[in-house]
């Protein structure tokens, strides 16, 4: 109800006058909040009804927030921005990678509504086509969409004559079921405890990915675990970082540089993860020596 100034200073009088001024000012305090968040309720109302995922949601990035995971994924690596951007671009216009999931999930029985969308993982993705990595492990694969993600870049890196191997570890045998076809040739999974798997596990790891058990105490032994096996610019990527301290934690007893990327979902209501980054005193003097200032085109 849109009402004149007088007709709002009337209403004001009449409210106090009565003494209904306190309820009428909290009505109003509620309804101020809660328009902040009608757009997620309504998200939530369609979301209820629809055949898709009950975790590991998939959406896209807001604009915005792309662009911050691309000066991101820049400045811890050293690439130029506009170059993370074409990786961007790459992952999420490649239709052969969106059939294959798609009929991965359609076969599975994962939800006939889904749409898939990468969201992080864009960031995933440019870091390992920037950098190069030769060996890469995951920490819980899920239905391994992920894996499929990390798969494509190590293809297109081997195609440019960077070759590497992808690694995930999952205790659920039954998981992983997207990793196949031309994908597989450049992974495999490590089925098991994810803590007994980095234990045997004798390469040097060039990029950790932790996205197995949420618990916090698991996902810092997991740390703990591979300390030893990163190379001298190993990068880790936490996917738990917006609910616990471990990789900022494990960062800081390291000597390691830690950044926080947080995640804006566009058209969802779930608020987003994100991606905690940690990295060696050596690749950041190392990026620094390559790119100093990253600047937008």
């Amino acid at each position: 109800m849109n009402l004149s100034k007088p007709s709002k200073e009337q209403l004001k009088t009449t409210l106090k006058a009565i003494g209904l001024m306190p309820l009428a000012r909290a009505i109003y305090r509620r309804r101020f909040a809660m328009s902040h968040y009608a757009r997620q309720i309504a998200y939530i109302k369609r979301w209820a009804w629809l055949d898709t995922e009950d975790s590991n949601f998939y959406y896209k990035l807001t604009s915005r927030n792309r662009d911050q995971l691309a000066h991101t994924v820049a400045a811890v690596s050293g690439a130029p921005y506009i170059e993370i951007t074409r990786y961007f671009d790459e992952l999420e216009s490649d239709n052969e990678l969106r059939a294959h999931i798609k009929r991965g999930i359609s076969s599975a029985g994962y939800g006939k509504d889904i749409q898939v969308e990468f969201g992080r993982r864009l960031g995933w993705y440019a870091f390992i086509r920037c950098l190069k990595p030769q060996v890469i492990i995951e920490t819980g694969v899920d239905h391994g969409v992920g894996a499929c993600v990390i798969t494509s870049a190590l293809m297109r890196n081997a195609a440019e004559g960077h070759a590497g191997r992808y690694y995930g570890t999952e205790l659920r045998e039954s998981a992983g079921k997207l990793l196949g076809g031309e994908y597989a040739h450049f992974g495999q999974i490590l089925y098991g405890d994810s803590i007994e798997s980095l234990q045997q596990f004798d390469q040097t790891i060039d990029l950790f990915i932790n996205d197995s058990d949420h618990s916090a105490d698991y996902e810092y032994r997991e740390y703990q675990t591979i300390v030893g096996k990163l190379s001298p610019n190993g990068l880790i990527l936490g996917d738990n970082s917006h609910v616990t301290d471990k990789l900022s934690r494990f960062s800081t007893e390291q000597g390691r540089h830690f950044l926080f990327f947080a995640e804006q979902p566009a058209d969802h209501w779930y608020p987003g993860a994100g991606i905690g980054i940690s990295f060696s005193q050596t690749m950041a003097q190392a990026t620094f020596r390559r790119s100093p200032i990253v600047s937008t085109p």
